[in-house]
């Protein structure tokens, strides 16, 4: 929500009539005139879910290109058949859910009757999800954006409990990015070594640089800096009221400067001093809701364990770790995990890590394919090698796993154990064939 207290502002009083009417109009046009980018792999989700009358919502990270993506459907869908409202616009300031019918007689004033909203950044409006449904109700479609997780997902089971579809909206995929950078030669199954090598050094930069499109657009502006730095103040501290922001800084700076780390709340208590591990574990939370980072647990038939075990933290974007955390070296190989995990990620939401009998860690374990996952850089190692097979050997006596799959740096033969086969790809490979 904005920074004051909603029912202190009428907004409607702000404004003349004529003023609305131009606020309306300008934010239609500035959206209808908007780069639509490259064609978003979520796209086809959000059309297939047109057929419905439940209310699409995309949620995701600011600036990871959830309004583009609604550009994309609104051309689509034609310039005269939708109304488009911006509640991150500071003109909506005050905006309350029982303006939504003088709003609504303003749109047809302007633009005839339609029967298809699209709204960006709807968790600025308190009591949103009211008019929605009331409109829902009505026969009205609805496409929505929202940043903050928690907020969208409260309203969803309040007010929108089987009238909404969820769409989950992430900085740019590998594909993405080749396709943004214009590179679109790696189609085929037998790739050559020069195309090999051109796909392993665009991994690299893809590692670099993340996934935000405007921050690989404009590289010489701090704009990933800006984008952390407006969801660490603006989504988070005030909107949650937090008065040791210095506390959330030191926090959020640890935590990106430890991707792919398992980490005890209790120790990260103690070591940033922030007084109770219910302010870590709020703070968290909060980080997550705001989809910043996520985190995973350990997967065991104990429910105390699972709950008191340490967690392994995961950041939304490669580029923005690199960017907001502290590193002495490159830290290829927890990068190179992190990116694994945002892809399997946007496919499933059961992911765990894995702890065998001796002491081995499997980095993923998904317990819906019964699949077991180990990223490294390379395999030329014979210490690594004998390392990364015997944490399968011990995994598969832990959990009945099917799938077994190391990713690094070339494919290779499959390595049997057992009944079972260890199938080791390329990850750059991997990431080119996994579904969209």
């Amino acid at each position: 929500m904005y920074n004051f207290s909603m029912n202190e502002i009428i907004w409607k009083d702000r404004w003349s009539k004529d003023q609305i009417r131009t606020i309306l109009f300008e934010q239609s046009e500035i959206f209808w005139q908007r780069d639509p980018g490259i064609q978003r792999e979520k796209l086809n989700d959000v059309q297939k879910a047109s057929a419905i009358p439940h209310a699409v919502i995309i949620s995701g990270l600011r600036r990871v290109g959830k309004s583009t993506m609604l550009a994309q459907l609104a051309h689509t869908l034609g310039k005269e058949a939708y109304y488009y409202l911006n509640f991150e616009d500071d003109r909506f300031i005050g905006f309350q859910a029982q303006d939504a019918n003088d709003l609504y007689q303003t749109l047809i004033e302007i633009f005839g009757e339609r029967k298809i909203f699209i709204i960006d950044e709807i968790q600025n409006v308190d009591g949103w999800e009211h008019f929605v449904r009331r409109f829902i109700d009505l026969g009205f479609k609805f496409y929505i954006s929202g940043s903050n997780a928690a907020l969208l997902s409260r309203e969803f089971g309040s007010r929108l409990t089987g009238r909404h579809t969820p769409i989950e909206l992430f900085p740019f995929s590998f594909r993405e990015f080749l396709l943004f950078r214009g590179e679109t030669e790696f189609k085929s199954q037998q790739l050559s070594t020069i195309e090999k090598g051109k796909l392993s050094a665009a991994l690299d930069t893809y590692l670099r640089q993340g996934g935000i499109a405007d921050a690989l657009k404009y590289p010489e502006l701090p704009i990933l800096k800006t984008l952390y730095d407006d969801v660490l103040f603006r989504d988070i501290a005030t909107r949650y009221g937090l008065e040791n922001v210095r506390a959330l800084k030191e926090l959020g700076l640890f935590l990106m400067s430890n991707p792919a780390s398992l980490v005890s709340f209790n120790k990260i208590k103690e070591h940033l001093r922030l007084g109770s591990v219910n302010t870590v574990t709020n703070y968290i939370e909060y980080l997550e809701d705001s989809w910043l980072l996520f985190t995973t647990r350990i997967y065991d038939y104990s429910v105390k364990r699972r709950q008191v075990s340490p967690k392994k933290i995961y950041g939304i974007d490669t580029g923005l770790v690199n960017t907001i955390g502290f590193h002495l070296s490159p830290n290829t190989g927890k990068l190179l995990e992190n990116l694994i995990f945002l892809e399997l990620r946007r496919q499933s939401k059961e992911i765990f890590y894995l702890t065998t009998q001796n002491g081995f860690e499997i980095d993923f374990y998904l317990p819906e394919t019964r699949t077991l996952i180990q990223v490294t850089q390379n395999m030329s190692n014979p210490a690594t090698r004998e390392r990364e097979i015997r944490a399968m050997q011990d995994a598969i006596k832990t959990v009945d796993a099917q799938n077994l799959l190391i990713l690094s740096d070339n494919n290779e033969d499959p390595i049997r154990i057992g009944d079972k086969e260890i199938q080791i790809q390329s990850i750059p490979e991997w990431l080119l064939q996994q579904p969209g």
